[in-house]
């Protein structure tokens, strides 16, 4: 039987105070890494990577020690990004599920403040072409050069919609070039700016530069004697080769993407607006198989326990952080979107939010989070007879990928109308963590829930599972997590957007 889901009042955050500092509006670039894990920089200690950008960035800003991606799988984690919600409050479940129209984006919200927006690189929250109602500029950005799914060197981008088009050079490289084209044309209309660069790296399938692989020509002779399997460039298709060989090109993309910052860096200075820039990097989740050696953490990409989730964090902004510091304080990516409304002044959705504005913690006043993070891999998939929430002609790829799916070089999107809460949809991975403790929850093939409790100070690796030596805390943590599911549910089903949810599906439709 359907279960009536009632709306809760938990993590929304409503009316933030404004906060302004300088005489000027502080421009904001986001960047962002594809499956780019914690370890993989040279300031977390990684023994090979050369990371020379994000390490003076981490050197000299905020560095976020305990950064979470909103889930351990790409597309959800880019539209925690943009709404400050979890993703499966509007659909977006996993890769290739697109974002919902009527949900609210960032770029909306700094377009009432007066800025100039501009996306580059990765969206994957619905096709880019002109018509998709999910595109950026659909989200609100101003203009745009993007694709729809990852990429690799030579890139095939679409420029505001337009037929793609093939951009020869690196692809870190010549996202940059035009985020700097975009910068200096705001700084000549005077125009404060939100620059949103969203890397294709590292994601497999890997390439480099020549001189970024002989960085990386001396790995470990032992890496050579195992193989992994990932696509192949020539193909688009499954293909096992030496881990060796496999590590050094995805090394040299981590190289070419953190020298591609640097440059970005070096512009914002040169211009004289790095001052009072923030620039924020972070990775979009944990670091895939053909990717993974010796890590600290329990996991990889796919998984809630940390390897999945947790990622690089930095914000750099020398007019507002002066002393270089690191923080503990639990963080996640649904915290840009609250954080910049609070920066430019504007109020947040009258809707739940799941994170919180980090501009206490940027000046130095938040030590611990007032509230838990939640993750959760939803796995009631909706089935092919379910309703489109979105025409499926609106919902194809046009932007060509190496990676081949189903015998296409691209990929289409997909989301559904969800009316009906039913016990199977609280099922899936899920985990709640707090200042201190982690729950997390999965159910075993033979329909067992399974449980365990870590203490994410004193066990990082989540080895030893506290579930049984503090019962009240787990079922406390678990009562939490249901009535966040709850809340999460009641937003799928389209009780957030009240009225606009009722309108015509035409809107939703192929003209």
């Amino acid at each position: 039987m359907p279960i009536k889901v009632k709306s809760l009042a938990i993590v929304s955050l409503f009316a933030l105070p404004l906060w302004l500092g300088g005489n000027a509006s502080p421009n904001v670039v986001l960047l962002m890494g594809d499956d780019h894990g914690w370890e993989e920089t040279a300031y977390n200690g990684h023994p090979y990577l050369h990371t020379p950008a994000l390490d003076e960035m981490a050197a000299s800003g905020l560095r976020l020690d305990r950064f979470f991606s909103a889930s351990p799988v790409c597309s959800p984690t880019r539209g925690s990004v943009i709404t400050g919600r979890h993703p499966n409050r509007y659909g977006t479940f996993t890769p290739n599920r697109s974002i919902r129209p009527e949900e609210m984006g960032i770029a909306h919200v700094v377009k009432a403040a007066g800025y100039r927006s501009g996306h580059f690189g990765i969206w994957h929250l619905g096709p880019v072409k002109l018509e998709s109602p999910t595109n950026p500029g659909a989200m609100g950005f101003d203009e745009w050069l993007s694709h729809d799914n990852f990429f690799e060197m030579d890139p095939y981008l679409s420029r505001n919609g337009k037929p793609p088009e093939r951009f020869k050079g690196e692809s870190s490289e010549i996202l940059v070039e035009e985020t700097i084209r975009f910068i200096g044309a705001a700084k000549q209309n005077e125009k404060p700016f939100l620059a949103v660069v969203w890397f294709g790296s590292p994601h497999e399938p890997y390439s480099g530069l020549r001189e970024d692989l002989a960085l990386y020509a001396d790995l470990p002779a032992e890496y050579g004697e195992e193989s992994v399997k990932l696509t192949s460039m020539e193909t688009g298709l499954p293909v096992r080769r030496p881990f060796d060989e496999v590590l050094r090109e995805r090394y040299a993309e981590i190289t070419a993407m953190d020298r591609a910052i640097g440059q970005l860096r070096d512009y914002l200075a040169e211009a004289g607006l790095l001052e009072n820039t923030l620039v924020w990097y972070c990775g979009d989740n944990g670091i895939p198989s053909s990717g993974n050696i010796d890590t600290p953490f329990r996991g990889q990409k796919g998984n809630v326990y940390d390897g999945g989730i947790r990622v690089p964090g930095i914000i750099e902004w020398p007019q507002r952080i002066k002393t270089p510091r690191h923080s503990n304080v639990i963080t996640v990516t649904s915290d840009i979107f609250p954080t910049l409304c609070q920066l430019v002044g504007q109020p947040v959705p009258d809707r739940p939010l799941d994170g919180i504005s980090l501009l206490p913690l940027i000046e130095g006043k938040l030590d611990q989070r007032p509230q838990p993070i939640f993750f959760w891999e939803y796995t009631n998939l909706i089935g092919e007879d379910a309703e489109p929430y979105i025409d499926p002609e609106l919902q194809a790829g046009t932007t060509p990928l190496v990676k081949q799916m189903n015998g296409k070089f691209t990929r289409n999107f997909r989301n559904n109308h969800h009316p009906d809460i039913t016990d199977n949809d609280f099922k899936g991975p899920r985990a709640v963590v707090d200042n201190r403790y982690k729950l997390v929850i999965h159910e075993e093939r033979d329909g067992e829930i399974s449980r365990e409790l870590f203490d994410m100070i004193l066990d990082p690796a989540e080895e030893r599972d506290l579930s049984k030596d503090l019962p009240r805390l787990a079922e406390s943590m678990e009562k939490l997590l249901g009535s966040w599911q709850r809340s999460v549910l009641n937003s799928l089903t389209g009780a957030d957007y009240g009225s606009v949810a009722s309108r015509e599906r035409s809107l939703h439709r192929k003209p």
